[in-house]
């Protein structure tokens, strides 16, 4: 004979339990962790803490910073593909996430397969600047002077498969010159150097040439793209000077572990796409001559193609190259 307390207690049991089950899984009132795999106070760091902070206030959740730096950005990297796919530890990093894979022997992770893409953050423009005594006018001139004398000229960048190394091979490889390439262990003593008159060329982010720029202590020759920059319409694109195959930004971008589910990452990019409207954090970005990329651009999909694109850019460039990190 049935129980009658059970045959009561059934509806509302099968009520409860789905309940607790989605309670179980609900991890949005949890700690975000946004790894930034490079040390703390620089541009990536800054740039990491503005979208930190942005997108807490859309999902209701504090975000928290971890500078897990190292072999190129991939200890933090690696910290992220092993972590939860539960969209509560997610990764902020540069272009070196498609750079590692061709530098790394037995990278331990693979930058498609291993994460999810959430979207792109910001596209950072690089440019071509000197001691500020070289002596060009503009920027063909620039460009048949460092054909001329590429004997001589020396170029810097802040170590092996940093971004202005990248910048300078791209350029090399686009006039098909071979520079003196000095590597420095880091941008600050490179920028010295140039200031100083030591060194002729770089080829950097403008969130570390600008201040030395605006003050004169260096020229500031071309972009590193096919178009001028809005924020520095002055400085003409190398596409000018009929350089074509150079066309190179740092972008950031967010990555969730692969794996993380489909609804997690769609709440994830509109909180990215919602601080990508924020006319504030626009601004900060502005001031240290970093571009956020348009909202539209926040979305996994976009983020999936122009990963692919950078791989296949400069992946055959750096085997060409034949450079190794370890």
């Amino acid at each position: 004979m049935p129980n009658p307390i059970l045959s009561l207690l059934t509806p509302l049991l099968l009520l409860i339990f789905p309940l607790i089950s989605v309670h179980a899984q609900d991890t949005s009132s949890k700690t975000i962790t946004m790894v930034m795999p490079y040390a703390a106070g620089g541009p990536g760091d800054i740039i990491t803490r503005l979208f930190a902070a942005s997108m807490q206030k859309s999902l209701g959740q504090q975000i928290i910073v971890d500078n897990t730096s190292g072999a190129s950005g991939s200890i933090g990297t690696l910290k992220v593909a092993r972590a939860k796919p539960d969209g509560n530890t997610l990764l902020m990093i540069h272009v070196s996430h498609a750079t590692n894979p061709f530098m790394i022997k037995n990278l331990p992770y693979h930058p498609v397969e291993d994460f999810e893409p959430i979207g792109l953050a910001t596209e950072g423009p690089m440019v071509l600047v000197s001691r500020k005594d070289l002596p060009v006018k503009d920027v063909k001139d620039f460009v048949r002077y460092v054909k001329t004398h590429q004997n001589d000229i020396s170029m810097g960048h802040a170590g092996v498969g940093s971004a202005s190394h990248l910048c300078a091979l791209l350029f090399s490889s686009a006039l098909n010159l071979n520079f003196i390439q000095v590597p420095y262990k880091g941008t600050a003593p490179a920028l010295n150097d140039l200031m100083g008159g030591q060194l002729d060329l770089l080829c950097d982010q403008t969130s570390t040439t600008l201040p030395a720029m605006g003050v004169g202590r260096i020229k500031a020759h071309a972009v590193a793209g096919k178009n001028r920059l809005s924020s520095m319409p002055d400085i003409a694109s190398l596409s000018e000077a009929s350089v074509s195959g150079f066309d190179i930004s740092i972008f950031f971008g967010l990555y969730a572990p692969k794996g993380t589910p489909s609804a997690v990452i769609d709440r994830l990019s509109l909180a990215l796409q919602n601080a990508l409207k924020e006319p504030e954090l626009r601004s900060k970005l502005e001031s240290m001559g970093v571009s956020a990329v348009s909202p539209d651009k926040g979305r996994p999909e976009s983020l999936r193609l122009h990963l692919k694109h950078e791989m296949e850019t400069l992946g055959p460039l750096l085997v060409k190259a034949g450079i190794q990190l370890n």
